[in-house]
């Protein structure tokens, strides 16, 4: 039998840009929202997300997870495809560190309209 992967959606933003951001995180339908996390910038609060991700997963003892958000530079960052200075390295070193814990995290980017965290934060937010 193969083991079924869990599907972690993460989000975070601020309004404005930079101003107080929040964070998203989904996991089996259940979204956790943490806000008033200080002032910073969209990017700021999407690596917040991804790293509040990875620690739930290993809080939880999930063991076979993929890590899905929509900031395709924080996606790129975290797996290594692009380098990292300032601010981003200082959250790369954090992701990481969480990531020792265990077997290296899976991270992927999907669309906006995919991603449940996402849609939890808009709601948040009606227009």
């Amino acid at each position: 039998m193969i083991a079924r992967r869990t599907k972690i959606y993460f989000d975070g933003g601020c309004r404005p840009n930079p101003g107080p951001m929040e964070i998203a995180v989904v996991i089996g339908g259940i979204a956790t929202i943490e806000r008033d996390l200080g002032h910073g910038s969209s990017l700021d609060a999407e690596w917040l997300a991804l790293i509040a991700a990875l620690r739930l997963a290993r809080a939880g003892g999930i063991e076979e997870f993929i890590l899905l958000g929509d900031a395709a530079a924080v996606v790129a960052q975290a797996t290594g495809a692009v380098r990292v200075s300032g601010t981003a390295a200082q959250y790369l070193a954090m992701f990481r560190d969480i990531a020792d814990g265990g077997c290296a995290p899976r991270i992927r980017h999907v669309g906006r309209s995919q991603n449940l965290a996402g849609i939890a934060l808009a709601r948040l937010h009606p227009r």
